[in-house]
């Protein structure tokens, strides 16, 4: 038993490509030790030979030999009678070396330092497994569906690892059945424990930022430089890109012609609407590419407040605000600047919120997702229209219409 079969007996993850034959080897003289000190007390006067390629597996127990009598430490020290029962011609204080047999451990030791080895080689498998995720954190990668629960999606990669996609990272129109691969970012790796726990997500931005490395030449080789990356996943989205080479348009490089490049991108994400824009050191023309598709009139910056007014033609207004304020919203992330609109002519206008005694906070909010934030505005629409465009009943909108008229006739 003392030979690779033994060995290969104590091991259930010996052929783990994780972990080679000399590895196995060290931690299995780790583990025989740990059982020695257990039984003998010290392990320090034990040989423990291993050889890798057969497999071959001996203990040796070296004591001295000494008077009958004398011996005081029975792990160092043998009594001369002993000692002629293994050789008859060994003579006080000479040096004894003994094999011991694994079954001397008794059987229990021996399953004890069976289950020490697998938790060993378990523990070396999380640390590789850690150590390898680790490095792939911000990197794509694909796993299969294994598990499909209420609030994340296990998932397994071909050597067997479990990654998590949690629904929070989950794009909303996601939907995935058992067996289909996965794509997404590595977002983080932490131990719990001793097993690692692997967080994959397809809502961060990084996991846009190399789909844009995967699909568009450029941008891998690095004639096109992504500066920045902000994302309400599967709504929208707006990438500033940049070249140092005035040859290459990098906006046109990253759409393609009829957007034949970025098309994969938008279907991996789940029909993400993408800008792609080009960026400029010039923060005036920045936060004007950030806000289209909208034409904006004027830009006055407040670099102490990081604020931005924008001034726009009324018809503009909502393209800038964008449905839901995604257009707004995610040009503020991207140019650093929180951006206030506001329309030509303006002056004589009053803010809707000038009518929170009268008009409730949510209508007001209603009519803001699409682009209406002061009187004029809304009175410049068609009632119909309104219906349509917001969830706001035909009588609210008259209710409010109403209120807005009396303003300007008084």
């Amino acid at each position: 038993m003392e030979n690779i079969a033994l060995i290969e007996s104590f091991s259930e993850f010996k052929d783990d490509k994780l972990i080679d034959r000399v590895t196995l080897m060290a931690i299995l003289e780790d583990v025989l030790r740990n059982a020695l000190k257990k039984k003998f007390g010290d392990d320090d006067n034990f040989d423990i030979i291993i050889n890798p390629d057969k497999g071959d597996l001996e203990i040796w127990r070296n004591r001295i030999v000494v008077a009958d009598g004398d011996v005081e430490e029975p792990n160092q020290e043998i009594s001369l009678t002993e000692a002629r029962k293994i050789e008859p011609d060994f003579e006080v204080g000479e040096d004894v070396s003994e094999e011991v047999k694994l079954v001397d451990l008794g059987r229990r030791s021996i399953l004890a330092l069976r289950q020490n080895l697998i938790s060993k080689i378990q523990e070396h498998d999380n640390t590789n497994i850690y150590k390898q995720f680790k490095d792939l954190e911000g990197e794509i990668y694909t796993a299969e569906v294994h598990h499909i629960r209420h609030r994340a999606i296990i998932l397994l990669d071909d050597e067997g690892n479990e990654i998590i996609l949690p629904k929070d990272k989950q794009i909303p129109s996601d939907f995935f059945r058992k067996g289909e691969n996965v794509r997404g970012v590595i977002e983080s790796v932490e131990l719990k424990g001793s097993k690692p726990a692997i967080i994959m997500s397809r809502t961060a931005p990084m996991f846009l930022e190399k789909l844009f490395e995967q699909e568009i030449p450029e941008v891998f080789d690095g004639l096109i430089t992504i500066k920045s990356v902000v994302r309400i996943p599967g709504e929208k989205a707006k990438v500033a890109v940049d070249s140092y080479d005035d040859r290459i348009d990098p906006v046109g490089a990253c759409v393609g012609m009829k957007g034949s490049r970025i098309h994969g991108i938008v279907r991996e994400l789940g029909n993400e609407n993408i800008d792609v824009i080009n960026y400029t050191n010039n923060l005036q023309l920045f936060i004007t590419r950030a806000l289209s598709p909208a034409r904006v009139t004027s830009v006055k910056i407040d670099e102490e407040s990081k604020r931005a007014e924008v001034i726009l033609r009324p018809e503009e207004v909502s393209k800038a605000i964008g449905r839901g304020g995604h257009n707004i919203r995610l040009a503020g992330q991207l140019t650093g600047y929180e951006i206030d609109v506001f329309r030509e002519g303006a002056e004589e206008d009053v803010e809707l919120t000038e009518f929170s005694d009268e008009i409730d906070a949510w209508v007001i909010e209603e009519l803001a997702k699409i682009g209406l934030d002061t009187a004029k505005s809304v009175l410049e629409q068609d009632v119909d229209d309104l219906v349509k465009r917001t969830d706001l009943e035909e009588e609210t909108i008259h209710d409010v219409v109403r209120i807005l008229k009396e303003e300007f006739e008084d």
